[in-house]
């Protein structure tokens, strides 16, 4: 029986001679660990059983709620900015762009280029370093801001002054959290 372990370890050490002399190894630790083990005193082993099976439960407790909060604050985020999308492409609908074109000629808003009234309104609603182009008839402009509420609101009152988008393309930076905003508007 001893001779066909034996066989059986030298044809396992011969095919792999890493995985052998890895197992030699293990087991030369595991026979230290157990004789360490054995010398110590039986409160010694409870406490050090206890000690373990603690740091465990805490670590991995403390690990699986952690991830568990990332989680949840992640899908709230999320969910709070879907919702602030879906909001944003309603309130579109709600414009009466007549009413507001009328309103904004009255008020002289149209003696400035159509570039230089979006730059300054986008200033005015917090959004410095916008790119705003004239491009025909039309106007494209590109921004980033970190807040979303920033970001609705200055397009909110571009529509409010009577501009009507043609493209709108926003998208948030997975790591910075900012919002890249790519629109195309017309008077």
């Amino acid at each position: 029986m001893k001779r066909l372990q034996r066989l059986a370890k030298r044809s396992t050490t011969a095919t792999n001679p890493r995985s052998g002399a890895l197992s030699v190894r293990m087991s030369s630790y595991q026979s230290i660990l157990a004789t360490r083990w054995q010398a110590l005193s039986a409160r010694d082993q409870l406490a050090l059983l206890l000690l373990s099976v603690f740091l465990l439960l805490f670590v991995g407790g403390y690990g699986g709620y952690s991830v568990h909060q990332a989680a949840n604050a992640s899908k709230n985020e999320y969910q709070e900015q879907v919702a602030d999308y879906f909001w944003l492409r309603a309130q579109a609908g709600n414009v009466d762009s007549n009413a507001l074109n009328a309103a904004s000629s009255a008020d002289g808003v149209d003696a400035m280029p159509p570039a230089s009234s979006i730059n300054a309104l986008l200033n005015n609603s917090g959004i410095a370093d916008a790119q705003v182009i004239a491009a025909g008839d039309a106007v494209q402009l590109s921004f980033t801001h970190p807040s979303q509420a920033v970001v609705s609101g200055a397009l909110g009152k571009l529509e409010q002054q009577g501009w009507q988008f043609t493209q709108l393309s926003m998208q948030q930076d997975l790591v910075t959290k900012a919002i890249q905003v790519q629109a195309t508007v017309t008077s």
